[in-house]
Parts: structure tokens; C-alpha cells; sequence
């Protein structure tokens, strides 16, 4: 990954969090690009999809409020992985106004796909951490996003 010039070893305590986070997203972005297929869904969709998998009972109130987009949005989204055969909408059986959205078994194949690419993007940026530090580091970001 090519580093702005401010990115110096010697200066790594005085740069911002905001600044790291910011490359990786670049970083991540340009790799999906170049290995991401979107003639189904784009690499802006990805996040949704992957949410559902690992998340239980996921509804679509939930995912608003999670990615801090529209209702409208979502509902077409939504439809649109229907429409595909990557998910199911359920009603909750404690309130039938909420539906839970559900992988069905082509959603978990996509799904499958972007975690393969996601674990090589990651073994990529993390190929000069030592299997320790890259739990630590695991770790420490975890501690970061807690609210």
C-alpha cells in the first residue's frame, strides 16, 4: 500500500486514527475493485449482505438504523437480494408487523465468496504482522468501535 508522505514510522504516534482508517478503506475499496464482480451487486451492497450473515434475526429497521441510511433505501435493497434468491423475509412470530430477514442458501454462497475475498484482503494488509500481532491489533480495534 502506498503511504501520503506524512506516513513515516518515526511519526506513527502523531498521526491520527481517522488517517489509518481511512488507508485501509482505500486500500479495501481499490482491492475489491479489482477482484469484485458487480454485474449482481455492488461493492456499496456488500456490507448489507454480509450484516445478514452474521447477525441473528436481523430485521430491516435494524439495518437502518446500523448503516444510517433511508427505509426506502433499504426496502429496495432488499428486494433486490429477493429478487436474486439471497435472502428471505420472515415475519417474527412476537410481532407479525417486523420482518426478519434470513440468507437463504444461494445468499450464504455469495456470502462464502466475499468472506474469501475479504480473508485475502486481510491476510494482504496483515502479511508483515506476526499471527500475535494481528490479534492484538484484532483486539485493540474491537475495543475502539465498543460504544
Amino acid at each position: 500500500m502506498a503511504l501520503p508522505s506524512q506516513f513515516k514510522e518515526g511519526n506513527a504516534q502523531n498521526i491520527f486514527i481517522y488517517h489509518y482508517v481511512e488507508e485501509m478503506i482505500a486500500s479495501y475499496g481499490i482491492y475489491l475493485k479489482d477482484v469484485f464482480d458487480e454485474s449482481e451487486i455492488t461493492r456499496n451492497e456488500v456490507p448489507f449482505l454480509l450484516r445478514i450473515r452474521f447477525s441473528e434475526n436481523t430485521t430491516q429497521k435494524e439495518l437502518v438504523e446500523l448503516f444510517k441510511v433511508s427505509e426506502g433505501y433499504t426496502a429496495k435493497l432488499l428486494r433486490k437480494f429477493e429478487d436474486l434468491g439471497y435472502i428471505e423475509r420472515h415475519e417474527n412470530p412476537e410481532n407479525r408487523r417486523i420482518k426478519i430477514v434470513e440468507l437463504t442458501s444461494s445468499g450464504i454462497e455469495k456470502t462464502d465468496e466475499i468472506i474469501d475475498m475479504v480473508s485475502n484482503w486481510e491476510e494482504n494488509v496483515t502479511s508483515n504482522l506476526t499471527d500475535e500481532e494481528v490479534a492484538t491489533l484484532k483486539k485493540l480495534l474491537f475495543k475502539v468501535v465498543l460504544d
